[in-house]
């Protein structure tokens, strides 16, 4: 029953706009895990209007498919959402007759770019899971049109204070 109200509180976070994209300390990680998988504004595809402030995409230049991201995740491939299982935070489907490359791919070693449209905090995407060395950091409203460090090679992102 646990995993039943779980999963429904973050559709109703989702469907009430609950929930905003500042780093939030005072949710659980399986509350953030499962916003970053669930809520809407995940795959917005208008990204800039979007209320999750991070922004990976598939391939250079901000170009391909992308996901936007509101909470630190602390493995691309492994997000806990309450329910029992682990899952992998994909790249966003877009273009349903042509869809765009990296659409549905998983994130995990695979982001070629990103930004940062967060007024407030830096945004750290790491090599490793478990925000481990090395890392790149992004600050407000800076995007990385290649990444060097992490390029294809990211497995996690947290917010960080300037």
């Amino acid at each position: 029953m646990r995993k039943r109200n779980t999963l429904m509180t973050f559709l109703a976070a989702g469907v009430l706009g609950v929930g905003l994209s500042t780093p939030a300390h005072a949710i659980t990680s399986e509350d953030a895990a499962g916003r970053n998988l669930l809520e809407m504004a995940a795959c917005q595809e208008n990204w800039e209007a979007s209320k999750f402030k991070m922004h990976l995409w598939y391939n250079s230049g901000q170009n391909g498919s992308h996901r936007n991201i509101g909470y630190s995740v602390y493995d691309f491939n492994a997000l806990r959402p309450g329910d029992g299982g682990a899952h992998p935070l994909k790249f966003c489907r877009f273009g349903a007759s042509a869809p765009w490359p990296g659409s549905g791919q998983n994130i995990k070693n695979n982001a070629a770019s990103g930004e940062n449209t967060h007024s407030k905090y830096m945004a750290r995407v790491y090599y490793y899971s478990g925000y481990k060395k090395p890392y790149q950091t992004m600050g407000a409203y800076q995007h990385i049109s290649r990444f060097t460090t992490v390029y294809n090679e990211n497995a996690s992102f947290a917010w960080i204070a300037p």
